[in-house]
């Protein structure tokens, strides 16, 4: 079975032909060359894929993208923001090692314990907030400099301090 890894949202229409702006988190600038299809959640934990036709960068955290079957700005606006999924091990290939989405599949280790797998990595202005699965649970972990005290990639393990009680608010 795929994962499949969010990698940002369609923010904006462009022009008049239905193109998109993708808002992406992978780091560095890209237009995705090679990739024959995006994923879009249209509904919560439905993923449906649409074929590129066509995308080029816009700047370091943007691009145009243009899909198959959306021709018109009216189209292209029943996509706003919604989330953009690709294949795990396409995020792998298009992502900045040193961005904050590299995380993803990464295990939270808070006091030497092991608290669960990255599941999604929710960036925000002065901290990033991850997504884990804590006792069949959904919980979000602050990491900042305050929580953070060492990233292992080698064994895929992020090293955090955390507040006391936090974990039990997700319990």
């Amino acid at each position: 079975m795929t994962n499949y890894n969010s990698i940002g949202k369609l923010a904006a229409t462009f022009g008049v032909k239905g193109e998109l702006v993708l808002v992406h988190h992978l780091g560095q600038k890209t237009a995705l060359k090679g990739v024959p299809a995006i994923f879009i959640e249209i509904k919560r934990d439905e993923l449906l894929p649409y074929f590129v036709e066509e995308a080029r960068v816009k700047n370091e955290t943007e691009l145009f993208i243009k899909l198959e079957g959306i021709n018109s700005k009216e189209e292209a606006r029943n996509f706003l923001q919604k989330q953009v999924w690709l294949p795990e091990e396409t995020v792998q290939q298009f992502t900045n090692k040193t961005a904050p989405i590299s995380y993803l599949g990464f295990h939270i280790i808070d006091n030497g314990t092991d608290i669960g797998e990255i599941l999604e990595v929710i960036e925000q202005p002065h901290q990033l907030l991850c997504r884990i699965d804590l006792d069949g649970k959904e919980a979000l972990i602050p990491m900042h400099q305050e929580t953070l005290l060492k990233v292992d990639k080698k064994k895929k393990e992020v090293h955090v301090q955390l507040p006391d009680g936090l974990l039990d608010i997700f319990r």
